[in-house]
């Protein structure tokens, strides 16, 4: 650490000791307690100031959850670390930390780096890789861009929130082996490479203990054998017992003001269960994070100067299109011949009304998206682009939001307006203090979307509902329907609100025309919750022709076309936070649209809009096939960039992508009486495909670019791997240099390969380039479970410089030593 950097370190503890010191038990105990939803409490005799917390990871949501709030939203973390490049991950954190800067954000809650143990997990496109040093070098990237910019992160959810079933309560059996070497060991290395300022502690359980009250992997391993020196925040309403999270190194406890902590903190230490001391040590971390960010008074932030401006479309734009992953491309179809008489059939539904981020509470809402159609209807010529449905990836209603111009009136019980809200989409999520000018919870009693929608259909439009509670829905001055939404058997809150939308009835209507519409919500007793807050949407649904008179559209179309782009997509309901997957098929007759499209045009180029794998049974029917993930708000943009050849797809693998569900080595993600067992140990993604001999779809690391490539010479040492490349093709490139270690003789029942290191490199048509790549030391040890230590295991290894995982192009011998434990 440079000097200045030391003085400055120095200077913080020491506002940092001082101003605990002027502090009482009731204070500091009232400082580990959130004081509403996103906010510690401020303490002005001690000069700190709110410290203000926001959902990422995908872009800054802020203390508001609402449209009229905008956001830049950025591609999901699979695209994410798709790019294989920490440097692009850090690009990314610096542009969020500019956006939280802007929205008076102080910390920002994330990244996510659970594991991709199964492809069934419904958060998956929240996390980053089925590979821990892959996730761990993505994360590390993105916490040192966050951090570089002045704003704090939490590393959730630490740790083994692999799945959603359950998940408040599930406890995960997880064998000490493989919890260090796969599900810790993202966390370790971001704390010991990026040096967080915050982690966030999970719901779960893991092997018996919650994790918001787990010692050992808190106090003796996070803190202890890492040196982690941050803030641990609970997951919101984690926190579940006073003396059991104090004890397990839970410094703060979210939401507030309702926690286990404040009062009932205090009355613990003065009743003995609980020591000062331990109270001490969690204000210490609250005020050192508080220091860094510049909100204790004394203590100089840990960045003085922010880095200079990012221009948030432009590098969400590039992000995406170094994260679309090529997996087919028979006989060069893509990029796109763009000359001049060329047309392209651009057909489905999610090319025209694009889905851009994952649901839960990763969404934000920036203030545009560019949808494929948006994005290649600019690029082409006029006349070059057709458009046709094809097919709806889903028949359920969706919050109100194309043609929708909609505001919230509150009242009170007598019927007085206590204020509005403008609503850019048919969601009201008001949580905590995040209400319309005027308005309080005490005195609301009724709220009503109402408003104006203008349809682009003319037919049958559904109109229903989201949430909990009494309404009334009334469209064009007729009542549709008058009644009470109760919870159901849900057992996660997510699914309660965000969940299966319910119809509520249909009207006939006609494009072009205006018509009301009227959303009465009567406001239940908040009293005995947690939390207050306010949550339900509207919901429209457009008039749905026959899928075969769809489908026949767009095979004519196709037909009529010299090439056929088709964009598949999942939805809201198949990839969100609460709930898990239950198969990997794409919804609607999607399937059946590709087959169709690809019978009637050989030059037919899928682009699959989903945020982790999706079975796609019809892969060798088509010409090309391009990942396209989440892409984010500039996704279209980003599309015909690539389809077009103006940028080269530049995506690998982060994940193994099945051939089928039976395939995959994990799918059990569903807890027998409470339990999870992880009985297939250190075998999930790449490695138990190798184990189970079961060919993928496509493997960990796989992607094609618009060159080619010729891997000319390796040189292996203990410490670093050297690897020259040369571009062959016509076009300049990028590729990933993956480099995987496989012992000749196995003696610790290791996998048969790893990932042991990667880089990036660019070259023109005939340029070689030389990738230097670190070998961790890490990479040649285990953990040995009667040691309870690391353990170096010396003998041959085989170091395969690789296109892919199942595409070695280069091998050497590389006979490693037993050494003394490095430091």
């Amino acid at each position: 650490m440079p000097s200045d950097a030391r003085t400055r370190d120095q200077a913080r503890t020491d506002a940092v000791e001082a101003a605990l010191d002027k502090l009482d038990l009731d204070t500091k105990t009232r400082l580990l307690a959130g004081q509403d939803m996103w906010t510690l409490p401020a303490l002005p005799e001690i000069g700190l100031g709110p410290l203000v917390m926001s959902d990422g990871p995908i872009g800054v949501r802020g203390v508001r959850w609402s449209a009229d709030d905008p956001s830049i939203a950025l591609p999901s973390p699979t695209a994410l670390a798709a790019a294989w490049d920490p440097a692009l991950a850090r690009r990314a954190g610096r542009l969020l930390a500019q956006e939280a800067r802007r929205k008076g954000v102080h910390v920002l809650l994330a990244p996510t780096v659970n594991l991709h143990r199964s492809p069934l997990g419904g958060r998956h496109f929240e996390c980053c890789s089925e590979d821990p040093l892959l996730t761990g070098a993505v994360g590390t990237g993105y916490v040192q861009g966050v951090q570089d910019g002045g704003v704090g992160t939490t590393v959730k959810h630490f740790v083994g929130n692999d799945a959603e079933t359950e998940r408040f309560t599930v406890d995960n059996a997880i064998a000490p082996r493989p919890l260090r070497e796969l599900y810790l060991a993202p966390f370790e290395a971001i704390v010991k490479n990026a040096r967080p300022w915050g982690v966030m502690t999970a719901y779960n359980q893991v092997n018996g203990t919650t994790m918001t009250e787990h010692r050992h992997l808190v106090n003796e391993v996070l803190r202890g054998d890492w040196g982690f020196d941050g803030c641990n925040v609970s997951d919101w309403m984690a926190a579940r017992s006073t003396t059991g999270c104090i004890e397990g190194g839970l410094d703060v406890a979210m939401p507030g003001p309702q926690t286990v902590y404040g009062p009932a903190l205090a009355e613990a230490v003065r009743a003995g269960e609980v020591g000062e001391d331990a109270v001490d040590g969690a204000v210490r971390n609250v005020l050192r994070l508080a220091a860094r960010v510049g909100l204790l008074a004394g203590a100089p932030a840990a960045v003085a100067e922010p880095p200079a401006a990012i221009d948030g479309r432009a590098l969400a734009r590039e992000i995406a299109a170094r994260s679309f992953v090529l997996v087919r491309n028979e006989g060069g179809a893509l990029p796109l011949d763009a000359s001049a008489g060329r047309t392209v059939a651009l057909i489905g539904a999610a090319a025209r009304d694009a889905r851009v981020l994952g649901g839960g509470s990763a969404t934000v809402f920036p203030e545009r998206v560019v949808s494929p159609l948006d994005g290649l209807g600019a690029a082409l010529p006029p006349g070059a682009l057709t458009y046709a449905v094809g097919a709806e990836p889903s028949d359920e209603l969706a919050a109100a939001d194309q043609g929708f111009v909609l505001r919230a009136v509150c009242r009170d019980a007598a019927g007085t307006v206590l204020g509005t809200g403008t609503l850019p989409s048919g969601q009201v999520q008001w949580i905590g203090d995040d209400l319309p000018a005027g308005v309080t919870y005490e005195a609301l009693a009724s709220i009503e979307v109402t408003g104006t929608f203008t349809p682009r259909e003319s037919g049958a439009h559904a109109f229903g509902t989201r949430g909990l509670g009494a309404f009334a829905l009334t469209v064009g001055g007729e009542p549709l329907w008058e009644g009470v939404q109760e919870m159901g058997d849900e057992a996660d809150p997510f699914e309660a609100f965000f969940g299966a939308p319910c119809e509520r009835g249909r009207t006939t209507l006609t494009a072009g025309e205006p018509v009301e519409v009227s959303l009465r919500y009567q406001v239940g007793d908040l009293s005995e919750l947690p939390l207050k807050a306010i949550m339900f949407s509207l919901l429209h649904l457009g008039p749905r022709r026959p899928a075969d008179e769809l489908i026949a559209e767009a095979v004519a179309a196709a037909r009529a076309a010299d090439t056929a782009v088709v964009v598949v997509a999942t939805t809201e309901r198949v990839e969100s936070e609460g709930f898990d997957r239950t198969d990997l098929r794409l919804p609607g007759r999607q399937d059946d649209l590709v087959r169709a499209v690809a019978a009637a045009n050989p030059n037919t180029v899928v682009v699959v809009n989903a945020g982790s794998p999706v079975e796609l049974p019809w892969r060798e029917e088509v010409a090309a096939v391009l990942i396209g993930w989440f892409p984010g708000q500039e996704g279209g943009a980003a599309l015909a960039d690539v389809l077009l050849g103006a940028a080269e797809p530049g995506g690998r693998l982060p994940t193994t992508w099945p051939a089928r569900l039976a395939d995959a080595p994990v799918t059990e993600v569903v807890p027998a009486d409470g339990r999870l067992e992880y009985t297939e140990g250190l075998f999930i993604g790449y490695r138990a495909y190798e184990r189970h001999g079961v060919t993928p779809a496509y493997p960990f690391g796989h992607g094609l670019g618009y060159t080619d490539w010729a891997y000319e010479s390796l040189e292996a040492r203990e410490d670093a791997v050297r690897v020259r490349v040369r571009n062959t093709g016509t076009r300049p490139g990028r590729e990933t240099v993956q480099v995987y270690l496989a012992p000749v003789e196995d003696t610790a029942e290791r996998p048969a390969a790893w990932l042991a290191g990667f880089a990036s490199v660019t070259a023109g048509p005939g340029e070689s380039v030389e990738a230097e790549i670190p070998l961790p030391a890490r990479a040649f040890e285990i953990w040995d479970e009667e040691l309870g230590d690391w353990r170096r295991v010396a003998g041959a290894y085989e170091v395969r410089a690789s296109h892919s995982y199942a595409d070695p192009r280069l091998t050497a011998t590389l006979h490693v030593r037993v050494a003394e434990k490095h430091p």
